[in-house]
């Protein structure tokens, strides 16, 4: 309320007073009394003021805006639980398991190279594809595989982020020292979208989180419209085998159902015939007999220590091989990848999904340029000049291409 003080002027009237002398005259016998001459009263004349009263000006009081509370960053991870911040995370660390896959989905954002300062390598791959993203990769540190609470608290840490399944192993010791943990997955579609949200809060930019999950959306919605209409007999039976390998022993396994590779399968116009003898838990073991019984019209070898492509064209030319309905088709491929194989719970799985449509739904796919997908996908993501996709991520690809 506006609190204003009006003087109201008055005028000031001056008159004088009428000075009335009456003359007492003494009584002489011969005199007539005579009566004082009446004298007019003196009235000093009304002043003018010289200019209209002015009043007052209005004095606006100083109010101090009210005191609000510093606003509160809110994160909701992939345990549901709301992580609270008095203000936004400077200092970084990824640990754990899957450090790749999680600081691949960190780097989506461009305030990552800034607020990473500390990351648990596994693998060289990692700090060769991060080091094109981010040429100050190699200054960050380097934490030892399998870090302990003791190794990440000297880095001083804002916020530590973890997959979830590390929650009890070394969440819950970090945040026995006071070290706050966001946790997320990344396994599946619908966990991607969530966990981009979740790292988009954390780093103040829920701006970029939308336009990267509508890039994924995009070309999910693209794919799954161009198969939607498929009927059973219109999809291809297919196998995807990871190969390993340990001491001359080799070795299949196919992923549970709710990963991302049986989704994307599903999505790029295939029908998965493993899921019923896979496990919840992660990749199951599977013999040749059991192979040959399921006798799919595709199958895809993922390798991750190997030249997928190499295996692929290797099996297909065993005599064993040989009878399935795949290999005597020609139609086993090695899956695509560049630093790390597309087909797993990392920003790259979009890639994959595109590469699984061209062999899985070939005429449907007719349109698909992969090397522009691929260039789509590092410049608009990642933020790289077409030039260095050309250099450094181009001559990387591995796989069965089309």
């Amino acid at each position: 309320m506006t609190i204003g003080f009006r003087l109201t002027g008055l005028r000031r009237v001056l008159a004088a007073g009428l000075i009335g002398l009456t003359t007492l005259s003494a009584c002489a016998p011969a005199a007539t009394p005579t009566a004082a001459p009446p004298v007019e009263p003196t009235v000093a004349p009304t002043t003018a003021p010289t200019e209209a009263p002015t009043a007052a000006p209005t004095i606006e009081p100083t109010i101090a805006p009210p005191t609000e509370a510093p606003a509160k960053i809110v994160v909701t991870d992939a345990l549901d639980r709301e992580v609270v911040f008095s203000e936004l995370p400077q200092r970084v660390v990824i640990a754990g398991r899957a450090t790749t896959l999680v600081a691949d989905a960190f780097f989506l954002f461009p305030e990552a190279a800034e607020r990473l300062v500390g990351f648990e390598q596994r693998g060289q791959s990692a700090v060769k594809f991060l080091s094109v993203v981010d040429p100050t990769f190699g200054e960050k540190t380097m934490l030892e595989q399998n870090a302990a609470p003791e190794q990440i608290a000297p880095l001083k840490p804002d916020v530590v982020i973890l997959k979830s399944a590390m929650a009890e192993k070394l969440g819950t010791p970090l945040e026995a020292l006071g070290i706050k943990v966001v946790y997320v997955d990344l396994e599946t579609p619908e966990q991607f979208t969530r966990d981009i949200t979740a790292l988009g809060q954390l780093l103040g930019n829920p701006e970029r989180a939308q336009e990267i999950l509508a890039f994924f959306q995009g070309r999910v919605d693209a794919v799954s419209a161009a198969t939607a209409g498929l009927s059973d007999d219109q999809k291809p039976r297919v196998l995807l085998l990871q190969h390993s390998e340990d001491g001359g022993e080799v070795a299949f396994n196919v992923p549970p159902e709710g990963w991302i590779q049986t989704t994307l399968v599903r999505i790029a116009g295939g029908t998965p015939v493993w899921t019923e003898a896979a496990e919840a838990g992660g990749w199951t073991i599977v013999n040749f007999e059991q192979i040959a019984a399921w006798d799919p019209d595709q199958i895809y070898i993922v390798s991750y220590n190997g030249d997928s492509d190499v295996i692929a064209a290797a099996l297909m030319d065993d005599p064993t091989w040989q009878g399935l309905r795949a290999a005597e088709n020609r139609q086993v491929y090695g899956f695509a990848g560049d630093f790390y194989s597309w087909d797993q719970p990392d920003p790259r799985w979009v890639l994959g999904l595109d590469w699984l449509f061209t062999w899985i739904q070939p005429e449907l796919a007719a349109d698909v340029d992969l090397e522009q997908a691929v260039d789509a996908f590092y410049t608009e993501l990642y933020g790289l000049d077409e030039a260095v996709v050309a250099e450094q991520v181009l001559p990387n690809l591995y796989g069965s291409m089309p």
